[in-house]
């Protein structure tokens, strides 16, 4: 499975790389922060694939990378390859970029 740091991940949309951030976590987490992704909770993913994009890179994340991690198994097996997990998810940004944010 590929990964992505939280650093990476800030470097792509500081530069405004073409790619999609998908947001996995519950609505309720997504609300209390969020860094913008498309939010397609973890029991929805596979019903929801439709709106994952196949020709451009897709960062997914959720609060540590577990739940993330369980969305890409679930979509490689659905053919997908364009797919990489934010290591440490959003707690990540929090310490790593982003003090500020609120997180639960």
């Amino acid at each position: 499975m590929k990964e992505i740091s939280v650093q990476e991940l800030k470097e792509k949309l500081d530069k405004g790389e073409d790619f999609q951030l998908i947001d996995v976590r519950e609505d309720f987490e997504y609300e209390t922060s969020n860094l913008g992704g498309l939010s397609i909770p973890l029991g929805g993913i596979l019903i929801e694939a439709d709106k994952v994009s196949k020709d451009k890179p897709v960062v997914i994340m959720c609060r540590s990378g577990k739940r993330s991690a369980a969305a890409i198994m679930q979509l490689e097996g659905q053919g997908y390859t364009n797919l990489s997990n934010l290591q440490g998810g959003i707690l990540a940004w929090k310490a790593e970029i982003d003090p500020e944010l609120n997180v639960y």
